[in-house]
């Protein structure tokens, strides 16, 4: 209860705070190419709920129906828009929104695509999807650089689903048995320094 409390007061104060950031990004994707604001996707929630998760759109609308789940650096189907929100990760403020709606919180183990939520041990699966899906959570900030070393590997999907993934979803279950809100204050404020890092590098 507590956790949920401390969701909705900090995703309101969020959105009201950033509000003319996200009418201002709104406004460049819109102008950048055709197609909507957001990118709607199907993903896995708490104890295996699809939900319809909110993000700011970053690709091409006219898509391959084969086209990879996955996104590596460089790829032709992000916009110039989309690769600055990419960087700033600022395509994933929309998901404020679903916290709002009960889907998310800030803090969580990132909703994964039901295809690789197909590939979960069931012992792995279970602890992981026991809370709800976050904004941010261990293992997106250590693999904060996930695209670049997809883009890397000789098949990118064989080495999400046979490295990253197994490493992301051992994070996601020792944080799903281990969270507080003590430690959720200091992942929100580990994302801040890691971003604001990544955004002076670049």
């Amino acid at each position: 209860m507590l956790k949920r409390t401390f969701d909705i007061i900090g995703a309101v104060v969020a959105l009201a705070v950033l509000a003319p950031l996200l009418l201002a990004v709104a406004v460049l994707i819109k102008l950048d190419s055709p197609g909507a604001v957001f990118f709607r996707q199907v993903r896995v929630g708490r104890h295996g709920r699809p939900f319809r998760i909110f993000k700011f759109r970053t690709m091409v609308v006219d898509q391959p129906h084969d086209a990879p789940e996955i996104t590596l650096a460089g790829d032709t189907r992000i916009t110039r828009t989309g690769a600055w929100l990419r960087r700033t990760r600022v395509d994933e403020l929309p998901q404020l929104i679903d916290v709002l709606r009960g889907t998310m919180s800030l803090v969580g183990p990132r909703p994964e695509v039901p295809r690789y939520v197909a590939h979960y041990p069931p012992a792995l699966r279970e602890r992981a999807l026991a809370v709800r899906p976050g904004i941010t959570d261990p293992a997106s900030l250590d693999f904060i650089d996930e695209a670049t070393l997809l883009a890397q590997a000789a098949d990118p999907e064989r080495e999400y689903i046979e490295v990253i993934l197994p490493s992301k979803l051992q994070r996601a279950a020792d944080y799903a048995e281990h969270a507080s809100l003590a430690t959720d204050v200091a992942l929100l404020w580990r994302t801040l320094r890691v971003l604001m890092r990544s955004a002076v590098a670049r």
